[in-house]
């Protein structure tokens, strides 16, 4: 698989902690001016055109069952999602003063280990729907393409996309016809798509398309200033539109050559395979740092740089989970799952 990926998995991943942090210094300083740059978001919806991109090329031509895949799947996603959300429950039961957006909720926490959309309580509008783990409402559309993914590999690869298109198309309009529910909200929202914009995409780079390099360097840098500005602007265009359409550019042009994993660029590498897990801990990191941050604050005044140190800390810790947790836990159940994955796991390590 194309290295890029995992770069652009890191870039992903490190904007939504930029996000989070932003957030977080709004609450604690609110006039310090990079509070006025607010962006990251759409670090979210890198991880969606690349999901539909990854669920194409790695099944394309290679015959898998829906059990197979949804295995793979749930091997990948599950074991740090639960232990997080589990962690997270715990702590919001003995000290709910440390995470200010989680309340212990059993039929929430339930819904949450679930991947069901539900809304959350600790939102004092009672609109807002997400798991415990707040940036987990992305997992739950991942959950849900996964399955609807998995359902179309029994049909045959010619009509594919055509099957996941109409299917996802088809439950979104029947989730918007629907009275108002929390499903509906949810399953209704045009984000769906980016799933389907990767899978595209993922068509297109089998086909063998490519650029030359001072093109994709281009296009790619556009694409970013694109999404990254529109990301900030927050226009009042639906998501797919206004950053969707950049992440599949951005998708589209960086995968459209051939790269070679280049030494200078290993650190950016490592973290996209640790992007997963940075992704999912960093809401601890950066409750840690708001704790610390008046004495973090008597030693380092900038609050530049304190922003800086709560994606490095985050990454840090990400880092530690993917190398002590994700890893170890995910070769354990690669060596206990289907039979026919174990000897074809087998065979290409021989």
């Amino acid at each position: 698989m194309c290295v890029q990926l995992q770069y652009i998995r890191a870039v992903a991943a490190l904007l939504v902690v930029y996000f989070h942090a932003i957030l977080q210094m709004e609450k604690l300083n609110p006039d310090a001016w990079m509070t006025d740059y607010l962006f990251g978001k759409s670090g979210v919806d890198l991880f969606f055109v690349l999901s539909g991109f990854v669920m194409w090329i790695t099944t394309a031509d290679k015959p898998q069952t829906p059990a197979e895949f949804w295995w793979k799947r749930l091997r990948r996603v599950v074991p740090l999602y639960w232990t997080i959300t589990l962690a997270a429950a715990f702590v919001a039961l003995i000290a709910p003063q440390i995470l200010k957006s989680t309340q212990f909720d059993m039929p929430h926490i339930l819904a949450s280990l679930a991947f069901i959309p539900w809304l959350n309580p600790s939102d004092p509008e009672g609109r807002m729907i997400a798991p415990l783990i707040v940036p987990g409402w992305t997992l739950n559309f991942e959950m849900y393409f996964y399955f609807l993914f998995g359902l179309c590999l029994l049909i045959p690869q010619r009509l594919r996309i055509a099957a996941i298109t109409a299917l996802i198309g088809g439950l979104f309009v029947l989730a918007n016809l629907l009275p108002e529910s929390t499903a509906g909200r949810f399953y209704g929202d045009t984000v769906i798509f980016e799933f389907v914009a990767g899978v595209l995409l993922g068509r297109v780079y089998k086909s063998g398309i490519s650029f030359s390099p001072p093109v994709v360097a281009l296009a790619v840098s556009l694409g970013f200033c694109l999404l990254l500005i529109n990301d900030h602007l927050e226009f009042d265009l639906p998501r797919l539109v206004s950053i969707g359409i950049p992440a599949a550019i951005i998708i589209f042009f960086a995968t459209a050559i051939d790269l070679p994993d280049l030494k200078r660029w290993r650190w950016l590498r490592i973290l996209g395979d640790a992007s997963y897990s940075i992704y999912l801990t960093h809401v601890f990191t950066l409750a840690g740092s708001r704790m610390v941050y008046p004495w973090v604050k008597a030693v380092v005044p900038s609050d530049t740089v304190i922003v800086g140190l709560m994606v490095l800390a985050s990454a840090a810790v990400g880092l530690a989970s993917y190398y002590l947790f994700e890893q170890p836990v995910g070769r354990f159940l690669a060596s206990t799952g289907p039979k026919r994955e174990r000897s074809m796991t087998t065979a290409g390590n021989a």
